[in-house]
C-alpha cells in the first residue's frame, strides 16, 4: 500500500518484503524502504538489509519469524537452489537449520544439512542441532582437544544417521574426559589380584576405559558420570594376559555393600559360571565394609573445569564469543543439552 515498488517484493524477492515487514531485532527497515522505492537494484537494497541474494529462490511459505543474518558466500549461492524442499510447509524448519548450522558451523555444513534434511526431514531431531554443529565444526580443526576425541570426523558426502551416530560417540568421549579428568580415579574401592587363572585389573583413568571399550566393544566409556557420583567402579578381568571379560562393581539399591554389577564378554556376552565364582571369590577376598561407597546426589559431582576450557576455547575464540549453551564455567545441564 505504500508505494507500488514494495508491493511487487512479493513477487520478485518475497524474502525481501518479509524483512522489512517483520525486522529482525536491532534492524532498521526504513534505509532499505527507501532504496526500494527509489527503485534501486535489488542486490543493493538487499546489502541493505543484511540478507544473501539466494533467498530469492525461496517462496514467502518459508518466512514464518524474523530472518536472522545469512552467509552469502560463493558456495551457498552455487548450491542451495539444489536442496530446496519441495513441500512449503517445511521450508520454515529447513531455513531454520540452514541458518543454525552456518553460524554454528559454516556454510559446507548449512549446505550439508539442507541436502540431509531434504532427504529425511523426519530423521533429524532439532535437539541434536548443537551437538551436530559442534562435531562438524571440531572436525576441522585438527590440533584441537576436541579434534582429538573425535573417532570419525564429518566429511560433505556423509549421511545423516552416520553423521549422528558419529556426533554421539564424539560425545560420549567429551563426557568421559568432563567427568574424570586427567588425573587416575582416586579410590578403586578395591585391590588388583589374582584368582586361578584370572587376573583382575583397575581401570583407573580415561585410557584404561577407552583401551577397554575397543577391545571388548562395549559402552564403558559411557560410565564416566557414575564413576563421578561414586556409584560403580570398572575392573578388566584378564586370562593369560587375553581380555575375557568386563566387571562393574557397584551398589545395588539400597544395599549399602559393593556388590557385582556387570560381567559380561567381548561384545556384552554371557561370560561362563565358572567366571562368576571366580569373580565373587575375588569380591570377597576384601574387607567390603570397610569400602566407602556413598554416592554422590545426581548431577552434583563437578565436572573437571581444566577439560571444559581446553575443549571449548577454540570454538569460543573462533565464534569470538561464549554463548549462553556453551558458558564458561563447567555446567552438567549444558552437557546435557548437548
Amino acid at each position: 500500500m505504500r508505494h507500488p515498488r514494495l508491493a511487487d517484493l512479493a513477487l520478485s524477492f518475497p524474502a525481501l518484503l518479509f524483512a522489512l515487514a517483520v525486522p529482525r531485532s536491532g534492524f532498521d527497515p526504513d534505509a532499505t524502504l527507501a532504496c526500494v522505492i527509489d527503485g534501486r537494484p535489488l542486490a543493493e537494497a538487499a546489502t541493505a538489509a543484511s540478507l544473501p541474494m539466494w533467498l530469492r529462490k525461496l517462496p514467502p511459505e518459508a518466512f514464518d519469524r524474523p530472518i536472522d543474518p545469512l552467509p552469502g558466500g560463493e558456495l551457498l549461492r552455487r548450491q542451495i537452489g539444489n536442496h530446496l524442499p519441495r513441500s512449503p510447509k517445511l521450508m520454515p524448519t529447513w531455513l531454520q537449520l540452514v541458518s543454525q548450522m552456518a553460524a554454528l558451523a559454516h556454510e559446507p555444513a548449512a549446505v550439508w544439512i539442507a541436502r540431509e534434511f531434504v532427504r529425511a526431514p523426519r530423521a533429524l531431531n532439532m535437539e541434536r542441532m548443537y551437538l551436530l554443529a559442534l562435531w562438524v565444526w571440531f572436525s576441522g580443526q585438527p590440533g584441537c582437544f576436541g579434534y582429538e576425541l573425535i573417532e570419525r570426523p564429518w566429511t560433505p558426502n556423509m549421511r545423516l544417521d552416520a553423521a549422528v551416530a558419529a556426533a554421539c560417540a564424539w560425545r560420549a568421549m567429551i563426557t568421559l574426559h568432563l567427568n574424570l579428568g586427567q588425573r587416575p580415579i582416586r579410590n578403586m574401592w578395591l585391590n588388583p589380584g589374582r584368582v586361578g587363572d584370572y587376573d583382575f585389573r583397575p581401570l583407573h583413568d580415561i585410557s584404561d576405559i577407552v583401551e577397554e571399550a575397543l577391545a571388548m566393544r562395549n559402552c564403558v566409556r559411557t560410565y564416566g558420570a557414575d564413576i563421578a557420583h561414586n556409584r560403580s567402579r570398572l575392573w578388566s578381568v584378564r586370562r593369560g594376559g587375553e581380555r575375557v571379560a568386563t566387571l562393574e562393581i557397584g551398589v545395588r539399591y539400597r544395599d549399602p555393600i559393593s556388590n557385582i554389577v556387570q560381567l559380561k564378554g567381548p561384545g556384552n556376552a554371557v561370560v561362563p559360571r565358572e567366571l562368576w565364582w571366580v569373580a565373587r571369590r575375588w569380591l570377597q577376598m576384601h574387607d567390603l565394609l570397610q569400602i566407602e561407597t556413598d554416592k554422590i546426589r545426581w548431577d552434583q559431582a563437578p565436572l573437571d573445569s581444566a577439560s571444559w576450557r581446553a575443549l571449548w576455547r577454540p570454538y569460543w575464540l573462533a565464534k569470538r564469543r561464549i554463548p549462553n549453551w556453551l558458558p564458561l564455567a563447567p555446567l552438567r545441564a549444558a552437557l546435557a543439552a548437548l
